[in-house]
Order: structure tokens, then C-alpha cells, then sequence
């Protein structure tokens, strides 16, 4: 068609189509496109939206839930000193021979004894043998109750430096002029464990495995 025999409104009609087929498909193919996507973001935003509201609510919460871990941690720590989770039988060597060394007592042994497996705990029992003036002796049992470790203390034999066999002491030694009194005692510490899975069963006729 020649654009230049048309009247000029027949001119402007055929423009006006052309802009409108135009216009159309480029709706179509560009602006539709790039309305939904803007339709999609605007359902994402409003979804999380909605999630950061719901999270806001927990926000007073927050600093509530911190103190408390930071109070449970707190705890274990206390717990694990109490009732440590290893066996450090060195340390509470050291423990034990330091409170008596303030007290003005002499370790002369550390007899180590069977180990006693709980469900949750093992009891690690130790004769000792010591000697020292009578009041140092007893401040040294008194200072052993306050450690925070858990110590328990039984089958306490004390006799005279003159007669430490009735005591059950395995040697005499040369005691200083100021004591007076030899003991022994068994000196039990606890060291934490998990709870061990049941043995399976064996099957009738054969062992059960270890």
C-alpha cells in the first residue's frame, strides 16, 4: 500500500492501528511478561512478610532464652567440677595432698582400689595413709567435706604414731615430734559417664556378646 495515496484520514486511522498492534504485542511480550513477574515478587514478599512477623513475636523471647543457656552452661560447669566427666585421678591426687599439706598433714600413701561402674557415674576409690597432730587431722577431714569436688570418706582406722599398725599403716615412718595420730581411710571420688547401651542378648545356645 502506498502510504501517500491514502487521505489524510484514512492516514491517521492506519497509524493509530499500527501503534495499537504495536502497543498490543509488545504488552503481550514484554510488559505482560514483567507484571507477573512483578505479581510473583509481591506473593513472595507478603509471605515473608508474614514469616518475619510471626519471627518478631519471639524477639522478647530472645534475651530470655540466652540467660537461660547461658545459665544452663553456668550449671554444667559446676556439675563438671562437682562430678568431672573424666578420670582425673592425678588431680584429685593433687587435690587430696594439697588440703592435707594446709592442714598441716602428711600423705605417706595412695593405695588405688577396683573401680565401681554405675549406670551413670563411676565410683574411684583410693586407701590413704596419712599422719599429723591430732587437730591438724582433724582440720584436714573438715577442709575435704568443703572441696567442691565430691568426696566421701569411710572405714577411718586412727591410732597413736607409737602403734600405727592398729590403723592398718603399712610402714612406720619417721614421724616429727608434734604428731601424734596415724590413720587410713578410703578416700572415694565419682567421675561421670553415659549410660552404656544394653548387651543384646545371644541367641538360645550361644553367648551372649561381650
Amino acid at each position: 500500500m502506498n502510504l501517500g495515496e491514502l487521505s489524510g484520514v484514512k492516514l491517521l486511522g492506519t497509524l493509530v492501528l499500527t501503534a495499537a498492534v504495536g502497543t498490543g504485542a509488545l504488552y503481550y511480550t514484554v510488559f505482560k511478561s514483567q507484571r507477573d513477574q512483578n505479581a510473583a515478587d509481591r506473593v513472595k514478599l507478603q509471605a515473608k512478610l508474614r514469616e518475619n512477623a510471626e519471627l518478631e513475636a519471639y524477639r522478647p523471647k530472645l534475651a530470655d532464652i540466652e540467660r537461660q543457656l547461658s545459665n544452663l552452661k553456668q550449671q554444667l560447669e559446676i556439675e563438671r567440677r562437682i562430678v568431672p566427666d573424666e578420670k582425673e585421678v592425678d588431680n584429685f591426687m593433687r587435690m587430696v595432698s594439697g588440703e592435707a599439706r594446709k592442714s598441716g598433714v602428711e600423705v605417706r600413701r595412695y593405695t588405688s582400689k577396683p573401680y565401681v561402674n554405675k549406670d551413670f557415674y563411676t565410683e574411684v576409690p583410693f586407701e590413704v595413709e596419712l599422719d599429723g597432730p591430732y587437730y591438724s587431722m582433724l582440720g584436714f577431714f573438715n577442709r575435704l567435706g568443703k572441696v567442691e569436688r565430691i568426696v566421701n570418706v569411710s572405714n577411718l582406722l586412727v591410732a597413736t604414731v607409737r602403734k600405727p599398725s592398729d590403723a592398718g599403716a603399712k610402714h612406720v615412718y619417721q614421724y616429727a615430734s608434734n604428731e601424734s595420730v596415724v590413720a587410713t581411710c578410703l578416700t572415694t571420688t565419682y567421675f561421670s559417664h553415659d549410660l552404656e547401651p544394653a548387651t543384646p542378648a545371644g541367641k538360645p545356645g550361644t553367648p551372649g556378646k561381650k
